[in-house]
């Protein structure tokens, strides 16, 4: 019997990833840069066996169903692959973040699940190695192994494609990102599925994809500045690109909610007003909204009258991967 556990946490897209070059490896159509968030995190033990004769899923206490296994054992398999070895497993996690409601639990998920399997067999990964491994099983989940701000390498094969960390002096721990829930339900059109649609049919995509280069040489400079204003501009222009492109997909279709919309104004409205903060989306009707951590209470004060307090949560840079002891987890 074997048995790793990991942590691992969110990151958000600041300058997004939307559309695979190549389905079956992920490699992406552009490159990333996000931040790893201190607020959201999966915990995943993996422990393999000679006891049981399949892999078995368990997520927030509950056995998964066969179509939430499959996607597990064949994350599992590539790592049976590199380790050699013909064991079944046992995977627990457990999400400290709605599911599939636009809050990246698939970057933290997948993550662990890449930290936990590797440590249980005993595989030393490098980072990047990590990186390659946990993109095998959903693209962000790359960017989820460092802590602070991450770019994904796009590449061009398995062997190129994986996040690196973005040296910044410490910049991250200026920021806060307030996440305005507007709706922690399972979304209807999954960012795979959302993704694909976009790619082969928007009109507005290849200019979407010819803005990314310029998008992310601001966001590098800004971080590398420490200019907030510059990284909150690009950051927004960003994720409404982004988003646009879906509106131009066939058939069209949208992320946003009117309580999405309602958030975004107000950012507009507080930013007119003299609080400086930007807003970005992932494919999910959830805000969040960067803002300088000095702000952080001004800008929490003045969303109190527009969403109760279950709505909003407080997020900060995150660390990197944690591979747990027992007493850990």
């Amino acid at each position: 019997m074997f048995s790793g556990k990991a942590r691992a946490y969110t990151n958000i897209a600041l300058i997004k990833y939307w559309g695979k070059e190549n389905q079956d490896l992920i490699i992406p159509m552009n490159n990333s840069l996000s931040l790893t968030l201190d607020a959201f995190y999966t915990e995943t033990c993996v422990t393999f066996s000679e006891d049981i004769t399949e892999d078995l899923f368990y997520l927030d206490h509950q056995l998964q169903d066969s179509k939430a296994t499959l996607k597990v054992s064949r994350f599992l398999d590539l790592v049976r692959s590199k380790a050699d070895c013909s064991l079944h497993a046992v995977v627990k996690s457990q999400n400290f973040v709605p599911t599939a409601a636009g809050l990246a639990s698939s970057a933290s998920g997948l993550a662990a699940l890449a930290g936990a399997a590797s440590a249980a067999l005993n595989l030393t990964l490098s980072p990047e190695e990590l990186s390659r491994l946990a993109r095998r099983g959903s693209g962000s989940a790359c960017r989820s192994i460092y802590g602070g701000f991450a770019e994904w390498q796009k590449g061009d094969s398995d062997e190129t494609s994986y996040a690196t960390s973005i040296p910044s002096d410490g910049f991250e721990n200026d920021l806060s990102m307030v996440f305005v829930v507007v709706n922690d339900a399972q979304k209807d059109i999954s960012s795979r599925d959302g993704m694909q649609r976009t790619v082969e049919t928007s009109a507005f995509y290849n200019g979407w994809l010819q803005t990314i280069s310029q998008d992310l040489a601001k966001a590098k400079k800004a971080i590398a500045t420490k200019d907030f204003t510059a990284l909150g501009e690009v950051t927004e222009a960003s994720a409404l690109k982004m988003h646009g492109t879906t509106l131009a997909a066939t058939p069209p279709f949208t992320y946003w909610s009117a309580e999405s919309m309602k958030a975004m104004n107000l950012v507009r409205h507080f930013r007119e007003n003299g609080l400086p903060c930007y807003f970005t989306m992932d494919a999910g009707p959830n805000v969040k909204i960067l803002v300088e951590r000095k702000n952080e209470a001004a800008l929490l004060n003045a969303l109190k009258d527009q969403f109760n307090a279950q709505q909003i949560v407080v997020a900060h840079a995150g660390p990197k991967i944690e591979i747990l002891t027992e007493e850990e987890a």
